[in-house]
């Protein structure tokens, strides 16, 4: 594998979780090598090519310490929070990287070292290195050779002409996991397999079929898959012993894997989150996130005011929706922001005044309950409206958090379009209560006269109001006499100053004394 690049690890970790202010310079093809912690009571040690986080140095104040990195041969310098030592970084010829205020850390170091040491391979779903592995084991044993993961699927084959093989080996193959027919046959040798502490040989089981000698891959423990290998009783003499060596090297080629993996989650999780809040590249971010077409965004809340482990419960929420969508759709995109869980749901063919949101409706419904069955806490879920594609995603997450506030347990789902008036009373009291001018009328003195006097005017409005200014109807909801609801009205007028004749003043009163008053539907 070539070495990482500053430009290689930009491209993992870049965005907001690392920020890089100056280059060094042979510019962003600089090697990079490793991610070193600073310690004040350990002198530098010359390390080219490495990346020094300053723990425990103000970002302002690292000046020294950037000239020190230099004189060690590093790549460059990693402060936390601010800009830092910018010109002292390009006298050096050093880089200046910026980690966010509040990351920890181990948490960043974790975070580039794994960039550095984890990048994929390219070919074959980021399991090149795997099928150069099995062609290895395969030349050296003299059979047929598989890599498998624990839950049996095939991660990569052997390719070497004219070695044996059987239906089983072939079916294999052409499903990328072990033939449905053959697993139940299968469960006590692999029972046996992983029990082992090395390679263990394992009788055909069906007429036609051939033996196989095979090995567990383990790391620290933790079983990650296993290695197999046809034995049609020609192979090496030092068959065990190669295959004991091929286990270990798959081993490190499916960690790197794994955290090539989470890094590429973690990337994709934070363009998603940068593309929700409008401050991403919205055509970098989704080329990057393979999104095209009409999308919806939707939003899972837990539904409680406080949670010992919310934070835990909010990301096992996540794994739900993640695990329902991708069987659903794929590859997903979903991330976890302030407690709310976000999903970009592909909507093709979708109109955006669809009543209910159809399928996505449905999709969103499924994982409530089955969120609420496992976490054991009530799941509410909101759906934006459709945009044209996932450039527009921020207005559709708007819409989506707008729906998540009028939601109750009455309420648990709902699309904008069924709550559209709730989420437009909602945003009219936002933007009137912030605008002198919005907020200013007689719904005050009505308020005022009321609180003075013991009456009921404000309510009565209301009522007659709703009524569509229908006296019986409005005395029907106030549960009194048609003249009586006639003489508040007359009243209200002559005390207060309002001109219920005026359409207009009619429209504006009801408005404010619904919103900013918090005036319900009479009746309600």
């Amino acid at each position: 594998m070539d070495a990482c690049t500053l430009g290689d690890l930009l491209d993992v970790v870049g965005g907001t979780s690392v920020r890089l202010h100056t280059a060094p310079a042979a510019g962003l093809a600089a090697p990079v090598t490793e991610a070193v912690l600073y310690d004040a009571n350990v002198p530098l040690g010359r390390t080219p090519g490495a990346l020094l986080l300053a723990v425990g140095v103000r970002a302002a104040a690292a000046g020294p310490l950037v000239r020190a990195a230099a004189e060690a041969g590093m790549a460059g310098v990693v402060v936390r929070g601010g800009d830092g030592p910018v010109g002292e970084a390009e006298a050096c010829g050093l880089a200046l990287l910026s980690a966010a205020e509040d990351a920890a850390w181990h948490h960043v170091h974790l975070l580039l070292s794994s960039a550095i040491g984890a990048r994929p391979a390219p070919a074959a779903g980021g399991h090149g290195d795997l099928f150069a592995l099995a062609d290895a084991v395969a030349t050296a044993t003299g059979g047929a050779t598989a890599v498998e993961d624990p839950r049996q699927r095939i991660l990569a084959y052997s390719t070497v002409s004219g070695q044996p093989v059987d239906e089983d080996r072939r079916e294999g193959i052409l499903g990328l996991r072990v033939p449905a027919s053959s697993r139940s046959r299968y469960t006590e040798q692999y029972r046996v397999l992983f029990a082992a502490d090395g390679p263990v040989r394992l009788p055909a089981l069906h007429e036609g079929d051939l033996p196989r000698l095979a090995v567990a891959v383990r790391a620290g423990g933790e079983t990650l898959g296993s290695i197999w290998v046809v034995d049609d009783g020609t192979l090496a003499a030092d068959a065990e012993q190669t295959l004991v060596q091929g286990a270990s090297t798959a081993a490190l080629l499916l960690l790197r894997a794994r955290a090539a993996q989470e890094l590429a989650r973690h990337q994709n999780s934070d363009l998603l989150r940068r593309l929700l809040d409008g401050t991403a590249d919205a055509p970098t971010a989704v080329q990057r996130l393979g999104l095209e077409g009409a999308v919806r965004v939707a939003a899972f809340v837990l539904d409680t005011v406080s949670l010992p482990d919310s934070e835990q419960t909010a990301l096992r929420l996540l794994d739900v929706v993640r695990l329902q969508c991708e069987a659903r759709y794929g590859r997903h995109a979903c991330v976890l922001v302030d407690g709310v869980v976000y999903a970009l749901l592909p909507a093709p063919g979708t109109r955006s005044d669809a009543p209910g949101g159809g399928s996505h409706k449905r999709l969103a419904e499924d994982i409530v309950a089955r969120a609420g069955q496992a976490l054991r806490v009530p799941v509410r879920a909101a759906l934006g409206e459709v945009v044209a594609g996932a450039a527009e995603a921020a207005a559709s997450r708007e819409d989506a958090d707008l729906v998540l506030r009028v939601l109750g347990p009455r309420l648990p789902v709902a699309t904008v379009d069924e709550v559209r008036a709730r989420v437009t009373l909602l945003r009219l009291t936002e933007v009137m209560g912030e605008r002198r001018e919005l907020s200013a009328g007689a719904w005050r003195r009505v308020l005022a006269y009321d609180s003075a006097n013991g009456t009921d005017y404000a309510r009565t409005l209301v009522s007659w109001f709703d009524a569509g200014c229908d006296m019986a109807r409005a005395a029907k909801l106030l549960a009194v006499h048609p003249n009586t609801c006639r003489y508040r009205l007359r009243q209200a007028q002559r005390h207060i100053g309002i001109d219920l004749d005026d359409p207009d003043e009619r429209l504006v009163l009801w408005l404010q004394l619904r919103t900013l008053a918090g005036l319900g539907p009479a009746g309600a």
